[in-house]
């Protein structure tokens, strides 16, 4: 039987979030390979426990996460489904099956190719619906558009979405209902501002860069998103996994796809011993920390196993006493101007 997790608006639209959703990436074999029957009991479980709201996308193990995820998600209800557009997938005979590609070991025999035009965009849509085998998709994502991920190469991709007409592509899924709002699913602060000035953006998911070791979209993009009616779905609330596992088990630390740097792990350290003294799981800091903010609609860190998504929900619900925050604020760990969690699980909007 499923837990009720409480839900919240995005933008302007009816859809409503679960606090807690799930990114699935992992699903698409990202870093290590999980069996069929380990990720189809890893989603029933966040259905159980009341996850209503699933990220998906066709770059996930290139279609595998898609697949996985529609498999079980066609037989329940209740539910919100996103995914993203940017890359098309194209048969590649060459790909060696479970073989390391672009972080996936994923057995599916296809490339993933840019395409932000108005054709690809279209594309991309009917074939995610082919691939997850379900008859609607609520929520698309621009997937990596941005300098970040394009470098010299952002000026022309950005010009597809803008002039090629992939955000007229997904104004007109919006406008006849085939999907109910669309964003951009990035992992920098810069291309959120710069697409705010070509399209309204139901929602951003924005993985890595509002949580309790980044505050930067304090400055402007918050502000921004809460004038234009803007959500945000906060991905990779743990930084790559250092937020997750700390700094103590002795496994190598990772921020933001990488090793971490010595001043991100001396940081977490300092954050580990205000949470030894209040005895506040550092993962339950921050899964928390970020759904404080009125803009942030849902939190949706990556799972891989049933016992994960039970963990995931006891951070979730665990209560952390005010003067944890208020002692981060004061040791500079934590922005002063950021909103922070209340201590009764209630007093959430």
């Amino acid at each position: 039987m499923s837990t009720a997790l409480a839900t919240r608006a995005v933008g302007g639209t009816k859809l409503r979030l679960t606090e807690l959703g799930f990114g699935t990436a992992p699903l698409g074999n990202l870093y290590r390979t999980i069996s069929d029957s380990d990720a189809r009991d890893t989603i029933i479980g966040a259905l159980e426990a009341g996850i209503g709201y699933f990220d998906t996308a066709p770059y996930y193990g290139f279609g595998l996460s898609e697949r996985r995820i529609g498999d079980v998600l066609r037989g329940a209800d209740n539910y919100v489904l996103s995914t993203k557009v940017g890359r098309l997938l194209q048969a590649d005979a060459s790909a060696c099956a479970y073989a390391e590609r672009w972080g996936f070991y994923s057995p599916m025999p296809f490339a993933p190719v840019y395409d932000y035009s108005f054709d690809g965009v279209m594309k991309s849509w009917e074939s995610s619906l082919q691939r997850l085998g379900v008859a609607r998709i609520d929520i698309l994502y621009v997937h990596d558009i941005g300098r970040l991920t394009h470098g010299d190469g952002h000026e022309s991709a950005f010009r597809e979405l803008t002039h090629g007409g992939g955000f007229r592509a997904l104004e007109q899924l919006r406008a006849d209902g085939a999907i109910q709002a669309f964003g951009i699913g990035v992992n920098e602060i810069a291309i959120c501002l710069q697409t705010m000035q070509y399209a309204h953006l139901d929602v951003i998911l924005l993985a890595g860069r509002y949580t309790l070791l980044e505050q930067d979209a304090l400055n402007e993009l918050l502000p921004a998103c809460a004038q234009a009616g803007t959500s945000i779905v906060v991905g990779g609330p743990y930084n790559s996994g250092i937020l997750a596992t700390g700094t103590r088990d002795g496994s190598a630390l990772h921020y933001n796809y990488a090793l971490a740097p010595h001043t991100v792990v001396e940081r977490v350290q300092r954050i580990e011993a205000q949470c030894d003294r209040y005895q506040v799981p550092l993962a339950a800091a921050a899964l928390q920390f970020p759904l404080a903010h009125r803009q942030v609609a849902s939190v949706i860190p990556g799972l891989v196993s049933r016992h994960q998504v039970e963990r995931t929900l006891t951070w979730y619900e665990t209560s952390i006493p005010d003067q944890f925050w208020q002692e981060l604020k004061s040791a500079g760990l934590l922005r002063a101007d950021a909103p922070v969690p209340p201590l009764a699980k209630g007093d959430r909007r």
